[in-house]
């Protein structure tokens, strides 16, 4: 069962989530930049190497992000089932600073001041 958290629950979680994402993502970052390289030499045994390392991190990460209760819906990508959409955060932001409707997605994200105002008026 899905967990929904209060907007506070989801603030609360998020130095947790943050200290999981950020060295994932610089590990990450390094694994693909070494393979980027590996390709421009044409090493493809190096290559299939480095995705099944950085596949098997960021299945890692996510697992442990959704541990936690939220849900990942991207790479570095966080949602916070609110209720009625979700508390949204992407790596690497600050803080849990949007939300959007359960059909809008990220690319409907508002942030948080104007979704408490639209979710008062609805």
């Amino acid at each position: 069962m899905k967990r929904v958290f209060t907007l506070e629950e989801a603030r609360e979680a998020m130095p947790k989530v943050k200290s999981l994402t950020r060295p994932v993502f610089e590990l990450a970052a390094s694994l693909s930049e070494e393979m980027e390289e590996a390709e421009d030499r044409g090493d493809k045994r190096r290559v299939d190497s480095l995705r099944e390392r950085l596949d098997a991190l960021v299945t890692a990460w996510s697992d442990a992000v959704q541990d936690l209760g939220p849900e990942v819906k991207g790479l570095w990508l966080v949602d916070f089932d609110s209720g009625d959409g979700y508390w949204c955060w992407a790596y690497p932001e600050d803080d849990l600073g949007y939300w959007h409707s359960y059909e809008g997605g990220f690319g409907a994200r508002v942030p948080l001041q104007e979704a408490h105002r639209a979710l008062r008026k609805g």
